[in-house]
């Protein structure tokens, strides 16, 4: 009913004329008033141990950012996160989170982000600030950024020009050399810039820490006590549908999937957080599938994981650091492709069986030994993963001169 109402609003020329002025006035708070704001604060002379982490989407660090975040505490630097929250926040707040992080920003040593934001277009970033995208993913998977203009899930390139989303970086962090290219495309970077660097993703550092693998897989165990004797599959589907009103697949078959593994396996359900109305779990298999969205972090999953089951979604290049058999539900291949397209061949790239039903995926599952090739895997994991060896938060630090 809300949706009719809102499609019936939209119609009237009036409702038209007002979005176009919101939108006008929306133009002229980001290009004017913030920069403005930023300039008045410039003023003030750098504070070297001042360190921002700005999140656009999340109500806290994401695990792009805690490790950074961790080590630099532990350093003694001064810390401030700014969170926009977009996709929730009403444009009257977010107006005031954004002159409050631009006012802090003016003074900043280093600026850490996670994902693009066109925020930052028209502001005039000092010199001695450094800017740098940790950026949420590793690999190089479904495209992005300037990769998508014009497709119907990308921005207008006309737009991207007047209010690019990845400028003023001094530093991209990514996986690995082989990638390189396609953050640069993305993001309209030259390559003679040396800017996108494969020193490593920041995140990926807890992958190599026994500490962290042992409290991730007890965490997991304390959630889900099922778990503990049973093998785990990790469902972890990408979002579809604009951010903004982004939903999950639900064309996986979890009762017949409780039906033939619950006696070897608990499924473990992690939506991705664009996503705010989940598919529930059947009243049948809530002893087998446990949607474990906010209860868990990708990271202890990916961790405690024995196979993953995905689609789309990058994780799968973290996922491949252990080596482990993972496999690829994809039955809207070719809608995703139109909407949104990839870096790479699809079923070249995906280094496990592509499945387009969810018997398909019941067979697969059932028969994991007959196709899971750990020599595959391992090729996928060096040609995408070569940079990420438990070091590049340290690389990092080091090339923003945060190092005590």
């Amino acid at each position: 009913m809300l949706q009719r109402i809102k499609r019936l609003l939209q119609a009237l020329p009036v409702y038209a004329l007002y979005l176009r002025l919101v939108k006008r006035y929306r133009f002229w708070v980001q290009d004017r008033q913030y920069p403005a704001i930023y300039r008045r604060y410039a003023k003030h002379p750098v504070q070297k141990d001042k360190v921002l982490f700005f999140e656009s989407s999340r109500t806290e660090l994401s695990g792009s950012f805690s490790v950074m975040f961790d080590r630099l505490q532990k350093d003694g630097y001064e810390l401030h996160c700014h969170f926009l929250r977009h996709t929730t926040t009403p444009h009257k707040q977010q107006r005031r989170v954004c002159r409050a992080f631009f006012r802090d920003l003016a003074t900043a040593k280093v600026l850490f982000l996670d994902e693009g934001t066109d925020l930052l277009s028209h502001i005039p970033v000092r010199s001695q600030t450094t800017v740098v995208q940790l950026w949420h993913g590793c690999g190089a998977f479904k495209k992005f950024g300037r990769s998508t203009a014009e497709k119907s899930f990308g921005a207008s390139g006309d737009y991207m020009d007047t209010h690019p989303f990845h400028s003023h970086y001094d530093l991209v962090t990514v996986s690995s050399p082989d990638v390189v290219w396609a953050y640069e495309e993305a993001m309209d970077i030259r390559h003679e810039s040396g800017i996108v660097q494969p020193i490593g993703v920041s995140r990926t550092d807890v992958f190599f820490d026994a500490a962290f693998l042992k409290k991730a897989r007890d965490a997991v165990h304390a959630a889900v006590p099922q778990s503990a004797n049973k093998q785990i599959l990790l469902y972890a589907p990408t979002f579809r549908g604009e951010i903004m009103d982004a939903f999950a697949p639900d064309k996986l078959d979890l009762s017949a999937l409780q039906k033939a593994l619950s006696d070897r396996y608990v499924l473990l359900l992690k939506y991705h957080p664009h996503v705010k109305h989940r598919p529930p779990v059947p009243d049948d298999c809530k002893a087998f599938a446990f949607d474990v969205t906010d209860s868990l972090s990708i990271e202890a999953l990916l961790c405690s994981a024995d196979i993953c089951v995905s689609d789309y979604s990058s994780l799968i290049f973290e996922f491949s650091l252990f080596e482990k058999p993972m496999l690829f539900f994809a039955y809207d291949l070719e809608d995703y492709f139109d909407a949104r397209g990839f870096y790479y061949d699809y079923d070249a790239l995906t280094p496990g069986p592509v499945l387009r039903t969810s018997d398909a995926v019941l067979d697969a599952l059932t028969h994991v030994d007959a196709w899971f090739d750990k020599a595959q895997v391992r090729a996928f994991k060096e040609k995408f993963m070569s940079a990420c060896d438990g070091h590049a938060t340290e690389r990092i630090a080091r090339f923003c001169g945060l190092e005590k």
